[in-house]
């Protein structure tokens, strides 16, 4: 029998195997008569592999699970039981079988699968590690060293060949998979050839053509300036409307009065129960400060009038100084504004300067430009010559390369037939293989299962228990406790609402008190704010007399004036950059027509052109 065959034989007959049944001896014993037809060396080979197998599963699976939890989305299921026999013979039978038979074993499985458990399993870095360790917690670590962990490693030499090998078949597989079609290769027609293209005809001189007459849009002004300064009128215009509206509105975040927008009715604000209590308290506490106040007052205690009347002057002079504060404020923003007027003014100046200088650069620039295209005109012609000559040589070119792609055709033709006879064959065993698998699965899927029990609500669960107790008074105890539960949450429910009563009626009360606290709050309010007012408008004639303030005021004015003076200047100055650019744009037009009368008289020249 082939060894493809022995190892699909383990495998049945270990998928076969149910340790919850039948013992290992059983089941050999039972196997031997089933292995009848083959020959006595094939049945020993059977039976002591599946024993080994078995016997030593722990092992086996330490190394295979391993394997699936690495690599588990490459590798199928089925799988398994192929990888356990083939590290079982790794393990025991490698040195009984021989390099060559191993070899030979390995060869006839997938090509893929084997090279990628060989390479797993032979790494001297896994068996000196995490293998050797999971062995050693079954056996002793000096007796899993001598007689598995050595001699795997002293055939490391061996199975790195073999796994030159298998990567070798794994390769022309792909390149058979991945092999092209043969498609048709169209082939010339044996026509007449055609005759040499004739020399192109040279290029004709082209006349110089008469001038045309100078337009009369050359002399005239244009109207973009114009359009310029119509312009920058209108955003001068618009920027001062800007600079007003800001001047008047200026320092509004420092104004006590509120707006329109913040004033609010008066309207009844809804307080929670929190806000009430707080509130209630905070003037019970005010109440009894002043009950404390006046009973102070009748045992002899201290008029408070002296550090009121000092409290009141001393916030006035406060008072005085910050909106003496405030006017320095506002002036000092004003002159700074004017202060960046004028450093603006002074930017813009730098800039037409820098621009003027940028228009002269970029004049340069343009000019060697035009040097530059005549260069690379001159250098295009060159090269289109040199093209056609090139055309000549071409043909012979063509010829020799139409040769080598034949010959290369047929070579890769025969190489792909040979790899597409090789890939049939794999593909037909592997389709072999597939259907026997499937056939193993429908038969294991027509074997019917029993899933159907018959509960009695009135028997216990029989393990000798004194909380014991059947299903139908466990439904009865649990009902009384819900009714249970629910009458307490009725009682629970009434208490609550008996507070919720009490706790209103103390709201209310509390409401009541804070209404007429309110009322009285603001009346004294009112009249604090109306003498705060008259308070103001005296405290702002003594600021406008402030010396400080008079002098940041004749500091603005000086500002504004040197403004003033800058900007007839500029206007002085455009007028007269205006009347130097007109000049200039009449004299480049007379220069042009100059040019352009000099190109005339100039003679005709082959390098002309």
């Amino acid at each position: 029998m082939d060894c493809k065959g022995l190892v699909r034989e383990v495998i049945s007959l270990l998928d076969k195997y149910n340790p919850d049944e039948q013992s290992v001896d059983s089941f050999i014993e039972d196997s031997v008569k089933t292995l009848g037809d083959h020959s006595s060396g094939d049945q020993k080979f059977f039976i002591d592999v599946v024993y080994g197998c078995v016997v030593y599963r722990r092992l086996l699976d330490v190394v295979v699970n391993v394997l699936y939890n690495q690599t588990g989305k490459s590798l199928f299921k089925a799988d398994r039981t192929q990888y356990v026999v083939v590290c079982y013979l790794a393990m025991f039978h490698l040195e009984d079988l021989g390099f060559e038979q191993f070899s030979r074993i390995i060869k006839s499985l997938d090509s893929s699968k084997m090279h990628k458990f060989l390479s797993f399993f032979f790494n001297v870095t896994n068996l000196t590690t995490w293998i050797h360790g999971e062995w050693s917690q079954f056996y002793d670590a000096a007796y899993v060293e001598h007689k598995w962990i050595a001699p795997l490693l002293r055939w490391r030499t061996e199975i790195e060949g073999l796994l030159d090998h298998l990567a070798k078949k794994m390769t022309k597989s792909s390149l058979s998979r991945n092999s092209p079609k043969k498609y048709t290769q169209p082939k010339e027609f044996d026509l007449t050839k055609p005759k040499p293209r004739p020399l192109p005809a040279p290029e004709c001189i082209p006349q110089q053509e008469k001038a045309k007459p100078v337009p009369a849009t050359t002399h005239r002004t244009p109207k973009e300036p114009n359009v310029l300064e119509e312009s920058k009128q209108k955003n001068h215009l618009k920027a001062q409307q800007v600079l007003y509206e800001a001047n008047i509105q200026q320092f509004r975040c420092a104004n006590p009065q509120t707006s329109e927008k913040t004033k609010m009715n008066d309207l009844p604000i809804r307080m929670n129960t929190t806000a009430i209590l707080r509130e209630g308290a905070l003037y019970n506490r005010q109440m009894e400060e002043e009950l404390n106040r006046l009973e102070r007052l009748m045992q002899g205690g201290n008029e408070p009038s002296v550090f009121l009347q000092w409290q009141r002057e001393m916030k006035e002079k406060d008072l005085q100084e910050e909106l003496a504060q405030v006017e320095r404020r506002r002036l000092e923003g004003k002159i700074s504004h004017e202060e960046a007027l004028l450093a603006r003014q002074r930017v813009l100046e730098l800039n037409q300067h820098k621009a003027h200088l940028k228009k002269e650069e970029t004049a340069e620039l343009m000019r060697r430009y035009a040097e530059k295209r005549l260069t690379e005109e001159k250098e295009i012609k060159e090269l289109v010559q040199q093209v056609a000559n090139g055309h000549k040589n071409s043909k012979a070119a063509k010829m020799k390369l139409h040769e080598l792609k034949q010959c290369i055709v047929r070579e890769v033709s025969e190489q792909s037939r040979e790899l597409l006879q090789q890939a049939l064959e794999e593909a037909q065993a592997e389709l072999s293989r597939k259907f026997e698998l499937i056939r193993q699965i429908r038969a294991l899927e027509s074997v019917p299962s029993i899933r159907h029990k018959f509960v009695d609500d009135t028997e216990t669960g029989g393990h000798d228990l004194l909380c014991e107790m059947s299903l139908a008074e466990l439904r009865e105890r649990l009902a009384r406790l819900r009714e249970e539960e629910q009458q307490e949450q009725e009682e629970k429910r009434q208490k609550i609402l008996e507070e919720k009563q009490s706790k209103e009626q103390l709201l209310l009360e509390q409401l009541d008190t804070i209404a007429i606290r309110r009322a009285g709050a603001g009346q004294a309010q009112a009249r604090k704010q109306e003498e705060e007012k008259k308070m103001r408008l005296k405290l702002q004639e003594a600021v406008s007399k402030d010396e400080r303030v008079v002098n940041l005021q004749k500091t603005l004015e000086m500002k504004q004036q040197e403004r003033r003076k800058t900007r007839e200047s500029e206007k002085t100055k455009a007028n007269i950059n205006k009347q130097v650019a007109t000049q200039k744009v009449k004299s480049y037009s007379h220069e042009k027509v100059r040019n352009i009368l000099l190109s005339l008289e100039m003679p005709l020249t082959p390098h002309s052109f």
